[in-house]
């Protein structure tokens, strides 16, 4: 599909919802391809871009929507719906691109600007560094996990910054963590990504060695002194929109495998029994159940995201409200998991075969909850803020 005709099918001047359910069959027809490859496929990126569903979250003085986030979380679960590997992309680049809101013009053009189908992706990266030098910065590094760098254009790599005399670039004694960005044939890329679950998300692992980027394509991201934008979307960190996209992905991957076993439960009978699976009391419950979570786990998240869109309006986030956004996410991504194992389950054996649209999505469901975002251990550090204790605070 050419990105013309595209453009006539996802009409530039639709909501990004619209657009979203508009490229979902394509996406849903490509997934066999999208796994086989581990990465987006051509046609599905010509749909994305045309659609422009990766510039969902970038300024619109760089040419994107800038929308709330509690729509952008609907727009990554129908994608999930479709594709889990697919949203988890289209979320990552959306999350890169809110770097834009922190970049002097230039850099904005030229990663976003000048191409539109310009991509950012990064990858996490311990013990990566960038020297101070005339003009710049000189970098060195390895960074893992950069999903969607396969159809990135530029790459970033999260760094401590190394002074002229050695010495760490810290602040109030704490290391700080600068991003370069550089385009993509810059770096050695890897092949590692052979996973159990998103593996259409490509999440190679890329290199540079002493690679000179200069300062004005480097980012403190998330920084009130750095920030350049003042739409309300850049009041939100990325982290809170990494969070809330991922839950977003686990509830779209929650919602249509529950939808798949109530579809199965009315045409398969199993075996050495003689009623349906839907005549079974036990799966009635647990599909009611199941229904429950996902609706009112969904709903926390929007009604948070809603909330905190209203406060951000007139002012910083408040630390319980990035609370509140780390709770839900976790929540929600959880919560999706448990009706994901539920529908897997009473699917029966069905639900081991590759032909079947349970099995991969119950590996992708897992391996979200793999992911930092995901991590269980959040409630504590919430609980601690919760009940008037000190909480560390870097993932909230």
């Amino acid at each position: 599909m050419s990105a013309a005709s595209s453009e006539k099918i996802f009409g530039l001047e639709q909501d990004p919802l619209t657009r979203a359910r508009a490229v979902a069959p394509l996406i849903a027809t490509a997934s066999d391809r999208i796994e086989a490859q581990k990465g987006l496929t051509g046609d599905v990126l010509d749909a994305l871009h045309a659609a422009r569903l990766f510039r969902t979250l970038l300024p619109r003085d760089a040419g994107g929507d800038e929308i709330e986030p509690a729509t952008y979380i609907d727009l990554i679960s129908i994608i999930a719906g479709a594709d889990a590997s697919t949203a988890w992309c289209v979320g990552q680049g959306s999350g890169c691109s809110m770097a834009a809101a922190y970049l002097k013009p230039e850099p904005v053009r030229a990663i976003w600007g000048s191409d539109p189908r310009g991509v950012l992706a990064w990858g996490v990266g311990p013990g990566s560094k960038a020297t101070v030098v005339d003009g710049g910065y000189r970098v060195t590094g390895k960074w893992q996990f950069a999903s969607g760098s396969r159809h990135a254009t530029w790459l970033g790599g999260h760094c401590q910054v190394i002074e002229r005399d050695g010495s760490v670039r810290a602040v109030d004694g704490a290391p700080i963590e600068r991003t370069m960005l550089f385009p993509r044939d810059r770096a050695d890329i890897t092949d590692t990504w052979q996973v159990m679950g998103l593996r259409g998300t490509g999440s190679d692992t890329y290199a540079v060695e002493n690679l000179f980027v200069p300062d004005d394509y480097s980012v403190c991201r998330d920084t009130d002194a750095e920030r350049r934008q003042s739409g309300t979307l850049y009041r939100f960190s990325t982290t809170h929109m990494y969070a809330s996209g991922f839950a977003a992905v686990s509830l779209g991957i929650a919602r249509a495998m529950l939808d798949d076993l109530i579809a199965l439960a009315s045409r398969k009978t199993p075996s050495l029994t003689s009623r349906q699976i839907r005549e079974s009391p036990v799966v009635q419950t647990e599909v009611a159940l199941a229904e429950a979570k996902l609706q009112s786990a969904r709903a926390f998240l929007r009604q948070v995201l809603i909330e905190s869109w209203d406060m951000a309006k007139q002012k910083k986030l408040t630390v319980d409200q990035r609370f509140r956004i780390r709770m839900a996410a976790t929540f929600a991504t959880h919560q999706a998991r448990e009706v994901v194992e539920m529908a897997y389950h009473q699917a029966g054996a069905t639900a081991i075969f590759e032909s079947s649209p349970f099995e991969r999505r119950f590996r992708d469901m897992h391996a979200v909850t793999q992911q930092i975002q995901a991590r269980f251990a959040h409630f504590e550090i919430i609980g601690a803020h919760l009940m008037g204790l000190p909480a560390h605070q870097r993932w909230i």
